[in-house]
């Protein structure tokens, strides 16, 4: 009976929990606006990596360094600035 309940214990301790994975703020947006359909330009420039994504909403831009540092701009294009 012992042996019954550790292998019990062992085969229900073993099983992989599967978790959605943590997109971050980028990735989200950018997962965002592939769904929305956007235009997507991948430019690389020495170790700067530049994304543009552009929808008729919505347009945004990625600049990403050899630090892994980012910038994230966003633009509305349905505001009247």
């Amino acid at each position: 009976m012992l042996m019954g309940i550790f292998l019990s214990f062992l085969v229900t301790s073993c099983r992989e929990k599967k978790e959605e994975p943590v997109l971050t703020e980028q990735e989200q947006l950018m997962q965002e606006m592939k769904n929305d359909g956007a235009d997507i330009k991948v430019k690389q420039e020495g170790d700067v990596t530049k994304i543009k994504m552009e929808t008729d909403d919505k347009k945004v831009k990625i600049k990403e360094d050899e630090d892994g540092n980012s910038k994230l701009k966003v633009t509305d294009k349905t505001d009247d600035n």
